[in-house]
């Protein structure tokens, strides 16, 4: 049997702590979400190691280093009220409901959805609403956010994002794909918005941001 606990402790001293991640209340979340109960089965084993892992057809539980070092650029607080866009199995608002005040979870794929409910609920991350709809709309039903995480990297990121921010507020994504790809974190000041580049993060795309195709005569 795995000693899930030991690769847990390990992902975070070994994965996560060398690349500059320093929040505690982050690295504290880390090291106490269990990362083997948001893949599937046969996946376990590999729920530690440094890397995307498959988690339905097109879709990837992020790496960790990644997936913290945009959390940390994020900068939540405790009484932050957050939306995450693409919530996959969950294991990413786990996370974040242990360092934020409440997590809406957006999710598109039905099963998905219903697994990251299931998933959040038995391990006691009540905190946490999973919703269904469009991703690349987010979710305007309880905005205004604080943070808006888009839990994938996308080509381009839809303005009506931007307006479920409140001011103040900040939107951490990925934007561009593979190796041109960047950590982006926007803010929202009186209706204005601001960008900052702030590194190289190559991360799996999350379905529906592409740019519309621009017509060619």
């Amino acid at each position: 049997m795995m000693d899930f606990e030991a690769a847990r402790t390990k992902m975070v001293d070994n994965q996560i702590r060398t690349t500059d991640v320093t929040s505690h209340s982050l690295l504290r979340a880390f090291y106490t979400v269990p990362r083997e109960e948001f893949v599937p089965a046969a996946a376990k084993p590999l729920a530690y190691i440094d890397t995307d892992i498959e988690i339905a057809p097109g879709r990837y539980l992020m790496e960790a280093s990644p997936l913290a070092k945009l959390l940390q650029l994020g900068a939540i607080g405790k009484d932050d009220v957050v939306l995450e866009i693409g919530a996959g199995t969950g294991y990413a608002a786990a996370v974040l409901s242990l360092i934020a005040g409440s997590v809406v979870s957006l999710e598109k794929d039905e099963g998905l959805a219903s697994q990251a409910t299931e998933t959040l609920a038995r391990l006691g991350y009540d905190n946490v609403a999973v919703v269904t709809s469009d991703l690349e709309k987010g979710y305007a039903a309880e905005a205004p956010y604080d943070l808006i995480f888009i839990n994938g990297a996308v080509e381009e990121i839809p303005a009506s994002l931007m307006d479920q921010l409140r001011d103040g507020g900040r939107l951490v994504a990925v934007v561009g794909y593979g190796n041109a790809a960047r950590a982006k974190l926007f803010v929202r000041e009186q209706g204005v918005v601001s960008e900052g580049v702030h590194f190289n993060a190559s991360v799996k795309p999350l379905p529906g941001f592409r740019k519309a195709k621009e017509f060619v005569f």
